[in-house]
């Protein structure tokens, strides 16, 4: 029996808290084990160096990478492929705008109405400055945060963000949700 290990690679604390609360469960019903790895502080060598370790256990990663301000999908995953030579662009997901985005597309009207965070049809363009900007002064933006995941909902998020629907498409997540009825 093979021992199933998934290495998910995100940039910051918001995208590693996104991970570990929200897809790390999915993933749970398919692999034997799951970390989720920050890697914007890690030096170019140690990301290289972990590339190759994870590759010659044969285990499964992804490298989640926000879009910023790259071109379109394919400028980001060259981009990254430059600074990464072993890194596999199948593998690499762009979320687009930002991880904020993702956030803000899984809340519905009524909880955001609860939260007094305006709605969106489509979070495609919102950044992390805009998402802050929706958060009312008298909230901290991690309890927010933390609250949107609490009633995160998978369906409203694949209508609201393309990359985040591309993503849930990809790794076949829907079928594995236990929010999904």
């Amino acid at each position: 029996m093979n021992y199933e290990k998934l290495y998910i690679w995100v940039e910051g604390d918001d995208d590693k808290e996104f991970f570990e609360r929200l897809i790390k469960p999915i993933f749970e019903k398919r692999y034997d084990y799951i970390a989720v790895i920050q890697y914007a502080q890690k030096k170019s060598e140690w990301k290289e160096n972990f590339l190759k370790n994870i590759n010659r256990m044969n285990a499964d990663y992804i490298y989640a990478a926000d879009i910023n301000n790259a071109a379109c999908v394919t400028a980001k995953k060259q981009k990254i492929q430059e600074k990464l030579k072993n890194i596999d662009e199948n593998r690499i997901i762009v979320v687009i705008k930002e991880i904020e985005s993702w956030y803000l597309a899984g809340l519905d009207d009524i909880n955001a109405k609860k939260l007094k965070i305006p709605t969106h049809v489509s979070t495609d363009t919102i950044t992390k400055e805009q998402f802050n900007g929706l958060i009312p002064n008298k909230f901290e933006r991690i309890d927010v945060m933390s609250e949107i995941l609490k009633c995160f909902s998978l369906e409203i998020a694949r209508q609201k963000n393309v990359s985040f629907n591309y993503f849930v498409e990809k790794y076949s997540l829907k079928e594995c949700s236990k929010t999904e009825d």
